[in-house]
């Protein structure tokens, strides 16, 4: 097989995984060295088929010895296989980087024979280019769980991130859809690598010369719809995650069919809404100081999928309204509709000088249409404030547009902390 016939196989098989991040990371490019990397991160192009064009995202192999239940390259599937060698995969990303294609690497694999054998295989590639090659763009290797606590310390210390999946949101799904995968050999190198993060960052702060490991950190992604738990069985899980694995980021990865095995779930769509909503609930949890437990409960396990999750808690919580614009601490403020992150310090900022008006709100960047619901201003509301939930709700969703929908999805994924 010639390495057009591999690429051409190789790189489709990876469009399946949807943690393909480039960011939070900035190398400066010596002389010597071939590319750099910039902190902003890569700005993606995207092909007609959804893929991810501006790194080059390919597996090492897809003849994989496993046979998940939800996988396009298990063991039993009739596809075709193929394997790069080291020296192979090199060669392409340097090629593709001098032509101005890629702006660095994504690199993935099938179990290959065994763990330690595929990743040694994968840490051989990324040694090459940053010890031989001198290359200096982005890479971001994927972790083959069960493989050996040292090649994954090899992995950090030449990759910019990497990252674990962790495909199914318990123990339980991941037992019955994918038996040869266990969490230990999933969760222990997770916890590794957040250690190891921690490790390097804590040694950077008193020499600059000490190693840098994964400095733009690590991922990991869960297919959501494959397997019968709910939205707050999977936020505890990230919850968790974040709060003890060093964890930049969770993709989530609506379920989409591509074997017929009667374990799997028959969906007539993808649960896109559904990945669309979960993304915005893990915004709630990274950034506006929400914890799993406040956007659901044991009562409601399954996030709105008529409103995004910071609506829905509002609806769920008219004690905490109205709030006042020009005395509400920080914190308060995020829990407003239509107020994010930015807006929220821009208001803290410009009511130090003078009081913030109505008109001052729209131009901070406040999303009005949402926010007057849940407001005053120098205490004069902006609705009636005795309107029953039940209206409230009905003017959000009907009154000031077409419902909210997701967007298009770029790319579709097959893809505690384990309960």
């Amino acid at each position: 097989m010639d390495i057009e016939e591999k690429l051409r196989i190789l790189s489709g098989a990876a469009r399946y995984d949807a943690s393909c991040a480039s960011s939070g990371c900035g190398r400066e490019g010596p002389s010597r060295r071939i590319g750099n990397t910039s902190r902003a991160g890569i700005c993606h192009s995207w092909s007609d088929d959804g893929r991810c064009i501006s790194l080059l995202k390919i597996l090492l192999s897809n003849d994989c010895r496993y046979d998940c239940a939800y996988c396009v390259n298990r063991s039993s599937n009739p596809v075709p296989r193929a394997s790069f060698t080291a020296r192979e995969v090199v060669d392409l990303t340097l090629e593709f980087y001098r032509r101005n294609y890629i702006e660095g690497l994504f690199l993935s694999s099938a179990v290959l024979q065994s763990p330690d054998h595929t990743m040694e295989a994968m840490v051989r590639v990324v040694e090459i280019l940053r010890r031989e090659e001198l290359f200096g763009g982005y890479i971001h290797l994927k972790v083959i769980p069960g493989c050996s606590s040292e090649l994954v310390r090899r992995a950090g210390l030449h990759a910019d991130r990497i990252s674990v999946n962790i495909e199914l949101p318990s123990h339980a799904s991941l037992q019955r859809l994918a038996p040869q995968k266990h969490k230990q050999a999933i969760l222990e190198p997770m916890a590794l690598i957040g250690r190891e993060i921690q490790t390097s960052l804590t040694e950077r702060r008193t020499s600059r010369k000490a190693p840098r490991f994964a400095p733009a950190g690590q991922s990991t992604q869960m297919i959501i719809g494959a397997s019968p738990e709910t939205d707050l069985q999977i936020l505890r899980l990230s919850q968790g995650l974040y709060r003890t694995m060093n964890l930049k980021r969770v993709y989530y990865s609506a379920f989409v069919p591509v074997n017929d095995d009667n374990r799997l779930p028959v969906l007539a769509i993808p649960p896109l809404m559904r990945e669309h909503r979960l993304y915005q609930a893990d915004w709630l949890l990274r950034f506006y100081g929400f914890s799993a437990e406040e956007i659901l409960s044991d009562d409601a396990p399954n996030l709105d999928e008529a409103f995004d999750p910071k609506t829905a808690w509002a609806l769920r919580h008219p004690e905490f309204f109205p709030v006042e614009i020009n005395r509400a601490e920080y914190a308060a403020l995020l829990r407003v509709p239509g107020i994010g992150v930015t807006s929220a310090k821009r208001i803290m900022a410009a009511r130090r000088f003078c009081p913030v008006t109505p008109e001052g709100l729209k131009r901070i960047g406040v999303v009005m249409k949402r926010a007057r619901y849940f407001i005053t201003c120098s205490g004069r509301p902006f609705e009636k404030p005795d309107r029953p939930p039940v209206m409230l709700r009905e003017r959000l969703l009907l009154g000031d547009g077409v419902p909210e929908t997701p967007p298009q999805p770029r790319q579709m994924i097959l893809s505690g902390l384990f309960t």
